[in-house]
């Protein structure tokens, strides 16, 4: 919108908007904010009375006296007229920011002391005349962010009126220009406020201003991100209409759209259409297309854009040959991929971080760890540092490839390199090492990282120790867990179970019950796996009493009815050959709510052929 005078027909378009508005939106009930002010001016003459600085009908006079000043001193004036504060109420901030209109510096002045010093909260009405003053001086940056408070103002406020219509309500009584309504569009793109800036880009429309070809250009770039392509093309319509003269950005933007629509197919007439408007396809163009036709595929279309660049004198960037390589490298033509990086590169093009990790993940994904690695030397080389990605992506390589060992060399002879190795990539290494049985390899590269500023977390210890259990190396598991435990880390469920079934596997059932007291004490209830592992441990030592008291310790204090366990020790009784003392066991726990299973059943049928030849060798023997 460009800062022409406003004209008649303008003028009389806002004056219907204001008059049309319902006047309820715009009283003081919806808008107060201010503590101990009154909705209208105070007119007590008995106030004249009063020493000036008591006179509350003065305080207007007073501000402005002491802001007309060559070096305004408001605090000092804040103490002299201190009773008269609660009588600064919006009405009085108005009267104050409208006699300095022409004064923007003073105005604002005004406008930070009452906000910041007197604490007082402006009105989004005196938020609008000081944006209006601004603009009107040409202080665009200090409307802006202004501005920007007032959209916050109003979006935490359930009461208060649009903002477009306090500024157009307000703009009746001062200076302005009407460049605010495109501040406003771009002040709701910056806030993420996409459907009010929409919204606004029409009521400007409405009243009879053109926004400028840059704010549409915000809002279409708004509503692209945040996936409105409907939207796009309707605001593409509506500048048509009225007259807004689209640039080589707007095309650009709408060319995004079409990628993103998937109507990439009607790309040609409308890049005709972008012709006859007078705008040749730039850079920008034709890398949006190149890179669409790349993701979808299409590397026959791309190629020829990229042909048709040099014909019209367009030179590929780095953008536009990365967008051929990435596409080159997921159809796995690798090799293609990297001559046209040394095309590239004999075009006078340097490459940068993004172009060698598009080869490096290409290469990695073919297994071909040398060239990756060559790559990264080279990067080296030019001065480019390896990020995140390329490290990750070549650990990656060598873990797939059961190569740990080269991993691991990788890791130490980046860091010597001085290049800084993200969490991420260490925390993979270590479960890499703990799945492949190596837990003590894991437990050393931990150690080495830790004295770096490696922060260790719970899910890592847990690998550790579930690592170790699986070896059966339960004394090394529990060291870690005092070790985690010393760094406040607090063991869970995960680190319990590990440590307590690997101590049943190993027959230390007294030092799995402790660990289960200390484990119960600490917040952490068991599971079925834990119930599971105790019940094993002491019907492998024929301590059938005690797995039953367990059983049903579990069944009473956690309700965990563990089948297995149950079928267990139904096993390890009717292998007994006790009849007896097994259909007992039965009973007793039928009623404590386990179900028999087929297993169960097949244990019991056991039980009885083993009773009945024990029986028969007795009488045979007799």
């Amino acid at each position: 919108m460009t800062r022409a005078s406003v004209n008649p027909l303008n003028h009389s378009l806002i004056k219907f908007y204001v008059n049309f508005i319902p006047k309820s939106q715009f009283s003081s009930s919806s808008l107060q904010t201010i503590q101990n002010s009154h909705t209208k001016p105070l007119v007590n003459p008995l106030y004249n009375l009063l020493p000036q600085t008591q006179n509350p009908n003065k305080i207007v006079d007073l501000i402005s006296s002491s802001l007309k000043q060559a070096n305004s001193q408001l605090i000092l004036l804040q103490n002299d007229i201190k009773p008269l504060i609660p009588h600064l109420g919006r009405h009085e901030i108005t009267r104050v920011l409208l006699r300095f209109q022409s004064d923007s510096s003073s105005a604002l002045t005004f406008f930070n002391w009452v906000k910041n010093d007197l604490g007082i909260k402006p009105s989004s009405h005196n938020y609008c005349y000081i944006v209006h003053i601004l603009a009107w001086s040409k202080n665009f940056s200090l409307a802006m962010e202004l501005l920007c408070e007032l959209i916050d103002f109003v979006k935490d406020c359930s009461n208060c009126e649009d903002v477009f219509e306090s500024l157009v309500f307000c703009s009746k009584d001062c200076n302005f220009d009407p460049v605010v309504f495109d501040m406003l569009i771009k002040g709701y793109m910056k806030k993420g406020m996409v459907r009010e800036g929409a919204k606004t880009f029409r009521k400007v429309l409405e009243v009879g201003f053109l926004p400028s070809v840059i704010s549409c250009n915000f809002l279409l770039n708004g509503l692209l991100r945040s996936n409105f392509v409907d939207q796009c093309w309707l605001v593409y319509e509506e500048m048509g209409r009225v007259g807004i003269r689209p640039n080589s950005h707007t095309f650009n933007i709408l060319t995004h759209v079409f990628c993103k629509d998937g109507n990439i197919d009607k790309v040609n007439d409308f890049l005709e259409r972008m012709e006859e408007e007078g705008f040749d396809p730039d850079l920008v163009t034709y890398n949006t297309l190149i890179s669409s036709y790349c993701r979808k595929g299409r590397l026959n279309d791309a190629f020829y854009l990229y042909r048709i660049m040099y014909r019209r004198g367009v030179m590929p960037d780095l953008v536009s040959y990365t967008a051929l390589m990435s596409g080159l490298c997921k159809e796995g033509r690798v090799g293609e991929a990297h001559q046209l990086f040394h095309r590239m590169v004999h075009r006078g093009l340097n490459p940068d971080i993004v172009s060698y990790n598009t080869l490096i993940s290409g290469y990695c994904k073919e297994g071909r760890m040398q060239e990756s690695k060559y790559l990264m030397h080279g990067m080296i080389g030019n001065g480019i540092c390896p990020d995140n990605f390329t490290c990750r992506v070549l650990v990656e390589g060598y873990k797939k490839q059961g190569k740990l060992l080269s991993a691991l060399n990788l890791v130490v002879e980046l860091r010597r390199f001085g290049i800084s190795i993200s969490s991420d990539i260490y925390d993979c290494l270590m479960v890499s090492l703990c799945h492949e049985g190596r837990p003590f390899a894991a437990k050393n590269l931990l150690g080495r990282i830790c004295q770096d500023g490696y922060e260790s977390k719970l899910d890592i210890y847990n690998e550790l120790i579930e690592s170790f259990c699986q070896c059966d190396s339960v004394t090394d598991a529990l060291h870690l867990k005092a070790e985690m435990e010393h760094r406040r880390i607090k063991a869970d469920l995960v680190s319990y179970r590990a440590l307590i079934r690997c101590l049943c596997r190993t027959g230390k059932s007294h030092e799995a019950e402790s660990l289960i007291e200390e484990m119960l004490k600490s917040g952490v209830l068991p599971d079925a796996q834990i119930c599971r592992g105790l019940i094993h441990c002491y019907c492998k030592q024929s301590d059938i009493d005690k797995a039953e008291s367990l059983l049903i310790f579990f069944a009473k204090k956690f309700r965990i009815f563990d089948t297995e366990s149950y079928n267990c020790l139904v096993g390890i009784c009717s292998e007994a050959g006790d009849m007896d003392k097994l259909m007992e066991l039965q009973d007793r726990m039928v009623k404590m709510g386990f179900v028999p299973t087929s297993l169960t059943c097949k244990y019991v049928i056991h039980g009885l052929l083993k009773a009945k030849r024990l029986g028969e060798k007795k009488a045979g023997v007799s």
